[in-house]
């Protein structure tokens, strides 16, 4: 049995990864921050599939937590799914009028914990052949007034994986851009907006499927293209 670690895995598009893997049969091991809205997520991922669920509340900005987590996969882990971000200060502000201390934040957490977790993931990873998974945005390569905070960050983590991709050729990393979704996180972006027009996470999740398999050459991709072209990729 193969081991996945997803992080923010409680609600919106971590949440329908991991339960995309654990119909698929997968072991997980799921975070987030708040306690009890991940016991209640694990309890749905654990009726899913036959796999071990184990939910590790926590913060990722936390080495201790990110390290508890990989101790937890063990030796079986084969997949890194680094989902769990911020978005920043919200409404949007222009960089000019950007805080230095969220974007201190946004970076903490979309740029450093996950190079920590891979970090910590890489012997398992490297002796398993495994898979990471980096969520991206496409603000990371599209220039969107009020994105800039955010943006920064995804194309740094973009950039980052492409990096870790040359280094360790044994190990698939791959880059996703899962598109607009009907999440907390960007209903946060647009205060106040209708976004129903955009796609729930479960219509996109089983993209993250399609890598997991690590059959594509490392790279980046979105999901509209991968749930697009399946197998033809």
């Amino acid at each position: 049995m193969s081991t996945a670690i997803v992080t923010g895995a409680s609600q919106g598009l971590g949440h329908a990864v991991a339960a995309e893997l654990a119909a698929a049969g997968w072991d997980l091991v799921v975070d987030a921050r708040t306690a009890p809205d991940l016991r209640a997520a694990a309890a749905h991922l654990d009726a899913l599939g036959p796999g071990r669920v184990t939910a590790n509340p926590g913060d990722v900005t936390d080495h201790a937590h990110l390290a508890a987590l990989v101790e937890s996969a063990g030796e079986t882990l084969r997949l890194v799914v680094n989902n769990a971000g911020t978005l920043g200060p919200s409404p949007l502000p222009a960089l000019a009028e950007y805080p230095v201390q969220g974007l201190e934040q946004v970076l903490a957490a979309n740029v450093v914990a996950p190079l920590r977790l891979i970090q910590l993931a890489l012997p398992a990873l490297r002796a398993n052949r495994g898979v990471v998974v980096n969520v991206t945005s496409d603000a990371a390569v599209e220039a969107y007034p009020g994105w800039g905070g955010y943006g920064a960050s995804k194309a740094a983590l973009e950039q980052l994986s492409h990096v870790l991709a040359a280094e360790e050729p044994g190990v698939r990393v791959y880059r996703l851009d899962p598109g607009d979704l009907r999440t907390a996180m960007h209903q946060a972006a647009f205060p106040g907006e209708d976004i129903s027009d955009r796609a729930l996470p479960e219509e996109r999740a089983q993209a993250l499927l399609r890598l997991a398999a690590g059959d594509l050459p490392s790279g980046r991709y979105t999901a509209a293209e991968l749930l697009r072209v399946g197998a033809r990729v």
